[in-house]
């Protein structure tokens, strides 16, 4: 998505037939419109940056524009907000943009400047502008015509770029773990760190590796190198735990699925049996359900993943503003830029207050 102010007009510009393909997906059609919880500390990125936007234009300002519109999003135990439907979301922006020109179906091919004006190029038309804002998100998601066009709009204009990569994604495995794969479907609770970044709740087991909002959530942290999973967050767990006094089995004592208990064990050459029968070295690997360590081979890739991280650094960006500090009228906003965010609303979230700011700013 692009905005571009022409003649005292702004024109929205989409590669897509409709606007907001993306809010349609959202929260599984749901819409996780923000969270209670907004904070820098739940973003990847720099963390004044994020702090001036976010002060700027809360969670709380989110809630009172829908409110505007009728929308009232349900609060759940964990701070997020989640509409009935994403399409309430989507109906409320064009409401509130109706005044404005759309311009769909059309893709930017490049961007010039030229005379104090810019020059934005589609394929069958050009369309001059003497601001412009780039909306155009990351590359997470082609199937909905995502670009690095935004990208190469910046380097353009001399902005440096941060490696884009998938984010909020699942994690593929390494030979030694692909006793998981036969796991595929299962889920549990689990808690998983990744160096000082902690993440717990549902972890899925599927054919490509590990999933489910846990692990999207460490995806957004992880570089390389291992991460830890601890399968039973609420059980201690110890070599003098009362639970090896047990006379019933690992499968009927510790409470996750069989199947995985049992694929645990076998990993390691355990045998399914009487909790008080184990050896200490038997023990001491069971006990690894509390701080298993695995190696991450790396993610299942843009296609499937929620978000993009990285993109245009912010250095160069006016935090009150958004406005290029290179090129006069410039502006980028939301997941273009190098700034992302956790499962929970957290994007959605920047992507307004990003966008709000600009807006404030932004003079005919």
């Amino acid at each position: 998505m692009f905005g571009a102010h022409i003649k005292r007009q702004i024109l929205f510009a989409d590669a897509n037939q409709s606007v907001g393909a993306k809010i349609k997906i959202s929260g599984g059609g749901k819409c996780n419109l923000t969270n209670m919880h907004i904070n820098p500390q739940n973003y990847l990125g720099d963390e004044a940056f994020i702090k001036n936007s976010l002060d700027s234009f809360s969670s709380g300002d989110t809630l009172d524009f829908f409110a505007k519109y009728g929308i009232f999003p349900t609060k759940k135990d964990n701070g997020q907000y989640f509409c009935d439907n994403s399409k309430e979301v989507l109906s409320a922006l064009i409401l509130a943009n109706s005044s404005h020109k759309f311009l769909l179906g059309s893709r930017v091919n490049d961007i010039r400047f030229d005379k104090g004006s810019f020059i934005v190029c589609f394929e069958d038309k050009n369309v001059t502008a003497k601001k412009l804002i780039v909306a155009s998100g990351g590359i997470s998601y082609p199937k909905l015509n995502a670009s690095n066009i935004g990208y190469k709009i910046a380097e353009k204009f001399a902005h440096e770029i941060k490696t884009p990569m998938p984010a909020l994604v699942g994690l593929t495995l390494q030979k030694e773990q692909f006793w998981m794969r036969e796991l595929s479907g299962i889920s549990l609770h689990a808690r998983i760190k990744y160096e000082n970044f902690v993440y717990e709740g549902d972890m899925l087991f599927s054919h490509f590796g590990i999933s489910g909002p846990a692990v999207l959530n460490t995806s957004l942290r992880w570089e390389r190198g291992k991460i830890e999973i601890d399968f039973l967050p609420y059980l201690d767990l110890t070599v003098d735990s009362f639970i090896w006094n047990e006379k019933r089995q690992p499968t009927s004592v510790i409470d996750v699925p069989k199947r995985f208990i049992k694929a645990f064990l076998n990993s390691f050459g355990i045998v399914d049996k009487p909790m008080r029968s184990y050896s200490n070295f038997e023990k001491e690997k069971i006990i690894l359900l509390k701080k298993y360590a695995m190696p991450i081979a790396g993610t299942f890739g843009f296609n499937r993943a929620e978000i993009t991280k990285g993109g245009v650094k912010t250095y160069d960006i006016n935090p009150k503003t958004f406005e290029s500090r290179v090129q006069k009228g410039l502006y980028f906003i939301g997941e273009v830029l190098d700034v992302s965010g956790e499962l929970g609303g957290y994007n959605l979230q920047w992507a307004f207050s990003s966008g709000a700011n600009a807006a404030k700013h932004f003079r005919f």
